[in-house]
């Protein structure tokens, strides 16, 4: 395995991350960035892949600064850095949801800001393998068509977040559920574009203050 040194500059962790974002990363590379270096005897990349390796799953996030320092080669500071680092992350998202979206009246209660709005918006959710709720994205607001809302803007949120699958959402101000066939149309397209990709749309559901209706 060629040294993080030695590889070229866009294979390396810190150079991935500014062209492609940290989701693209693997666990090893984003902990090299914040090690920065290795040790005598392992570079920054085996020495990440060892860390990972001794603290499985989500070990790493208990790990304390005693325990990491069991790692030879890992001194004082660099085990700091990795605690500070965990309970940073651990604080910012204490008592954060995470929303599970499996039925047509998940994803109503879930657009309870817009459905009653007197505008259309069109709303994708992007879900991991366990049906959760990673983001959800407006693509447009206004009345809605396949000249607003092409599969490039659907999807290139769902491939940024690494989404499995996507769910299609939007409001009806007339408080009318029924589809129109613009709806059923760009549905169908979505459909057909998920499938080019391999990221499946679960569902476009049709919501209004007090219904909802699902298009698949």
């Amino acid at each position: 395995m060629l040294k993080v040194k030695d590889k070229p500059k866009i294979e390396r962790p810190r150079e991935k991350l500014e062209k492609y974002g940290p989701s693209k990363l693997k666990d090893w590379e984003l902990l090299a960035i914040l090690l920065r270096t290795g040790t005598k005897d392992l570079d920054v990349a085996k020495l990440s892949q060892k860390i990972l390796r001794d603290f499985k799953d989500e070990k790493i996030l208990e790990a304390s600064i005693e325990d990491l320092q069991n790692i030879h080669g890992l001194g004082l500071a660099k085990a700091c850095e990795i605690v500070a680092c965990f309970e940073l992350g651990k604080r910012k998202l204490k008592g954060k949801k995470t929303n599970i979206l499996l039925t047509p009246k998940d994803v109503w209660e879930a657009m309870s800001d817009i459905r009653s709005s007197k505008k259309e918006h069109f709303v994708v959710f992007y879900l991991n393998a366990r049906n959760q709720e990673i983001e959800r994205e407006i693509i447009s607001v206004g009345t809605v068509n396949t000249s607003l809302v092409h599969p490039r803007e659907v999807f290139e949120g769902a491939i940024k977040n690494n989404a499995t699958s996507i769910i299609l959402a939007h409001n009806h101000p007339s408080g009318d559920t029924e589809p129109s066939q613009d709806d059923i149309e760009i549905t169908k397209k979505l459909i057909h574009a998920g499938k080019i990709l391999d990221i499946r749309v679960v569902d476009h559901v049709v919501v209004t203050g007090e219904e909802f209706l699902s298009i698949i």
